[in-house]
């Protein structure tokens, strides 16, 4: 039965991890678009005015919002699966989804070692699932 429930818990973390690495490349994306905008600000603008600005940028705030539901999500996790298996499949699902969405992207990526470092980390993953 906890196998099960592991299980369940491991798509949930593998989940966890795949929205925060689209959203990590996706809000790279939103914050450059703010910064190409933002240097059209009067040189005094002030920490809050640029602050609020990014968070008006919708290129940046949706992914923002999903990666925090994600957040959630994972805080939710740690309350029913093992933190020495619910961090490293997460971190390291995340590490591997932001090379992919970057390199879906268009941004320069080296892409044999993202290749070897994220067939890595599902060997890692299956690892700590099984």
């Amino acid at each position: 039965m906890a196998t099960a429930a592991l299980g369940g818990d491991a798509a949930s973390m593998v989940a966890v991890g795949l929205v925060w690495g689209a959203t990590n490349a996706l809000m790279r994306r939103g914050a450059l678009v703010w910064d190409r905008r933002s240097r059209s600000l009067p040189a005094g603008s002030g920490a809050v005015r640029r602050w609020a600005d990014l968070l008006l940028t919708w290129q940046y705030s949706a992914p923002f919002l999903a990666n925090l539901s994600a957040s959630a999500t994972f805080f939710r996790l740690l309350g029913d699966a093992p933190i020495s298996v619910a961090v490293p499949v997460t971190n390291a699902t995340t590490f591997a989804a932001t090379a992919v969405a970057a390199a879906l992207l268009g941004e320069d990526t080296r892409a044999a070692p993202a290749a070897l470092g994220t067939a890595l980390i599902v060997l890692g993953v299956w690892v700590c699932i099984s």
